[in-house]
This record gives C-alpha cells, structure tokens and sequence, in this order.
C-alpha cells in the first residue's frame, strides 16, 4: 500500500498585519435608553459602554470585512493574491449560504480558499488557531483572518438584557510564516448544555411558519453569562498562559473579547496581572462587537501606541455556545 505524502517539516507562525474598521454613525446610549426604560448611567454601570458604531443600511457584513483586510494587507506589507486561506469568523452574514469569506476573497482579488467559522465571539480566536495551523504544516503561506459582526441588525431595541450591548465592526489579522514562534497552543472548548445563555431567540424554521413571530434576535441572560465569563473564563486565560510557557508579567498587552468591563476587570484580578499592563478596554466606544473585538483592540493599541510591536499579548474570546479560545501571540 503507497503511503500518503504528509508535511515533513513545520513552520512557525505570527501575526504579521492588523487592520480594523468600525462604521462611520456612532450611537450613544441616550438614543437606546428610552426603548428600554434605562438610563446612560445604568448601562455604563452594569456593562461599561457608553457608545457603539453602527454600519449603514447598505453597508453589508463583507464591506466592513473588505475595509479591515485591506489594512490588515497593507500593514503586512502583502498583495491579495499572496494569501492562501481566508477565514472569517461572523454570527451575521445574513445568508446561510454562500458564505461571506469567498466573497471577500473575490473582491480582494484572490481566488484562495475561502471559508466562513461560526463560533460567536470566540471566533476570531478560532480562526488564528486554524490559521496558525495552516501555516506550520504548509498549507499556506499566508493566511487572512477576519472578525466581523452586524450585531445591531440582530439585536432588539426593546429587550432590556441585551439592547445596549451589541455594535457593529470588523478586525483583521494576517498570519504568516515566521522564523521564530509567533501563536501559541490554543485553549479552547466548548459547553453546549449551556447553549440557551446567549442565543438566537428563534429558529428560522420558526420565523418561517410563525409570521406573527418576533424578528429571531440574539439575546443573552446576563447574570449567568456574567459568572460563567468572570469564574470560567479566567482560568481558561490562566491556561492559555501555562501553555504558553508565559507568565503574567512578561505579557505587553491582556486582549480579552469586550463583552463587559466589569468582566475585564475582574479577570484582570483573578489573573494577577500586573497594574501597570495594558489592558484592552475599546468596550467603552465600540460595545460588544463579538467577533471583531479582539482584532479592533489590537489595531486600536497598536495604532495608538498604547503598545509596541513585538510584544506578546494575551487574548480570549467566549461567547455563544458556549464556546471559548485562547491564545498568546506575539504583537505585529
């Protein structure tokens, strides 16, 4: 029997380009609060936010995704046709099919394979696991991660628990082959007993078959999404860091997923960071962005220069699922 030809050798990988958009309208919490009885001061206490962004009408999950790679490109120093794979992490490409990712990859002009990942707001932690795989056996030499979310199209203005949480965004990464290691292992998992915590309030078959039915947007139960993140979460963090060989004070930067400041906050504390560590906050002005929140932070960081290349950073996202992964990279 002939056997099948495998990789020989392995590569490293690292994180060579970031690009980020966030859409042009800001929405402040005084245009949610009357929907939903509140108060500014309410949602900035319970969640941190004060403002999101919010795509325009005709402004499709792919042009947001389309602005953030080509940054991302450019940042690395990369033509379009020198990528090999493009993934995008996304909850809100309105057609189940085809995906959003061949499309992109069209209009950048490259004709790579092209997929969509559907893991909420631990998706774009996915997609640089995957990527980073694809390099070290060969794959590909370069390969496009992008992050993008529409979220206010599927978020409803009236439910209390989630209308002031969600904005809209995209974040990309390009990972490359590298000398040195750039990704560390992924920690990651799943608990789907838990799937009802953060959902699609309907099915489409539902929506299909009930016209009376309300539109099936994503909804939360906040408390319990609340101490799962706070006590879970970190030690899936913790564990990343172990994998890594790192510890907390050789990081440059704690990436986590924005879904709450006072989540952050006090993962931040479990994990005994150091004060002085920079810590992504972009909740604030751009809300829970599920996918897109670890790449914009990063972009934001770095064009800000709240950090420096070349430092590791540690990032994590969780979310519906409930599903989780965590990594630590080296900054590009």
């Amino acid at each position: 029997m002939s056997t099948l030809g495998v990789a020989q050798t392995l590569h490293h990988a690292r994180i060579t380009g970031i690009g980020g958009y966030r859409p042009e309208r800001v929405v402040p919490n005084s245009e949610i609060v009357a929907a939903i009885d509140s108060s500014d001061e309410w949602i900035r206490e319970r969640s941190g936010i004060a403002s999101r962004h919010k795509a325009a009408p005709d402004e499709s999950v792919v042009d947001m995704a389309e602005h953030a790679s080509r940054d991302a490109l450019a940042y690395a120093g990369l033509d379009a046709t020198q990528i090999g794979a493009v993934v995008v992490a996304t909850v809100t490409h309105p057609f189940q099919t085809p995906a959003a990712a061949p499309e992109l990859a069209s209009r950048l002009g490259s004709a790579a394979a092209a997929f969509d990942v559907s893991a909420a707001c631990a998706g774009y932690c996915h997609g640089i696991s995957l990527a980073n795989d694809m390099v070290r056996v060969g794959t590909a030499e370069h390969v496009l991660v992008v992050g993008v979310e529409k979220l206010l199209d599927f978020t409803d203005p009236q439910d209390r628990g989630s209308a002031f949480i969600f904005g809209d965004g995209a974040g990309a990464a390009i990972v490359s082959r590298s000398d040195v290691p750039g990704i560390s292992p992924t920690v990651w998992g799943s608990d789907g007993e838990q799937k009802d915590l953060i959902a699609q309030r309907d099915s489409w078959n539902q929506l299909r078959t009930d016209r009376d039915l309300r539109w099936p947007a994503i909804v939360m139960q906040g408390p319990s999404v609340f101490r799962w993140a706070v006590w879970s979460m970190a030690k899936e963090a913790q564990r990343a860091l172990d994998v890594a060989g790192v510890r907390a004070d050789e990081l440059a930067a704690f990436i986590p997923h924005q879904a709450n400041v006072r989540i952050i906050d006090q993962m931040v504390k479990t994990l005994g960071l150091p004060q002085d560590l920079p810590v992504a906050r972009d909740i604030v002005t751009t809300a829970n962005t599920s996918a897109a929140s670890i790449p914009l932070a990063m972009e934001r960081m770095l064009r800000e220069g709240e950090v420096e290349p070349g430092g590791l950073a540690l990032q994590i996202g969780f979310g519906a699922g409930l599903v989780w992964a965590a990594q630590v990279v080296t900054l590009p």
